[in-house]
């Protein structure tokens, strides 16, 4: 209806690496597990001159797949989960938002420490394959035609753009450079760390957080906003 309004729905888009835990653990792994040449690797990554997929992919290579076990239980028995989220995933259900972990790191380390939270609604990463002499991992999640990139790995404004529409608020959390995309669509950007610093240089809004107990406060600020209700047939 002509110059109605359409009450927008949030929905949350959350890394995990250094986000949902304290520190990325696939930087824990390479730091444990690999020999040095992994750290030319992730400067690559950091400062964008190789693609997440060619950087991520080729420090896995680097790891012989009989490491699995070793790497699984280092991963328990080291990953630290931030302060606030098991409250968080509880504040999400209860208001009937839409949790997605989209994260450019592994099945095999993210599945097991997600476990005790089964109100998430859904898991994006990627996937390792252990049948080879060297860990191999593969990409489910590509880029589509509208991603600059196209080599993201787990491209996440691609799911995003399959997730999210008219009527949808996305929310953006996140702390590093695979979040960086999806933070230049987002609708609200959460963000710490690397990503706030790139944030900030391209000139993208958004609200820092160190726990998710300030996630929950960002939000809480956030539905309360009129800017959840917008002009129907007038640009999002």
């Amino acid at each position: 209806m002509e110059g109605g309004t359409v009450q927008l729905k949030p929905v949350i888009f959350c890394d995990f690496d250094g986000t949902v835990t304290k520190k990325d653990n696939i930087v824990s792994i390479m730091k444990r597990f690999a020999p040095k040449e992994w750290e030319q690797l992730k400067d690559g990554v950091l400062s964008q001159s190789i693609s997440i997929q060619e950087g991520v992919g080729k420090m896995f290579a680097l790891l012989p797949s009989s490491l699995k076990g070793d790497i699984i239980h280092y991963i328990l028995e080291t990953a630290e989960i931030r302060e606030g989220f098991r409250d968080f995933v509880h504040y999400a259900k209860n208001m009937n938002i839409p949790l997605y972990i989209v994260s450019g790191g592994i099945d095999f380390f993210i599945k097991p420490l997600l476990q005790p939270f089964d109100s998430i609604t859904a898991l994006f990463c990627n996937k390792a394959d252990f049948s080879g002499e060297t860990i191999t991992i593969h990409w489910p999640y590509t880029c589509d035609e509208k991603c600059p990139n196209q080599n993201c790995g787990c491209c996440k404004p691609t799911i995003i753009r399959q997730i999210a529409n008219a009527d949808t608020h996305s929310i953006i959390i996140g702390d590093s450079v695979t979040d960086l995309e999806a933070a230049k669509i987002a609708d609200t950007v959460i963000a710490r760390d690397y990503l706030s610093k790139k944030c900030q240089e391209f000139s993208i809004p958004y609200q820092s957080f160190e726990t998710f107990y300030d996630c929950i406060d960002i939000l809480e600020k956030t539905i309360n906003k009129t800017n959840f209700i917008e002009e129907k047939g007038g640009a999002k």
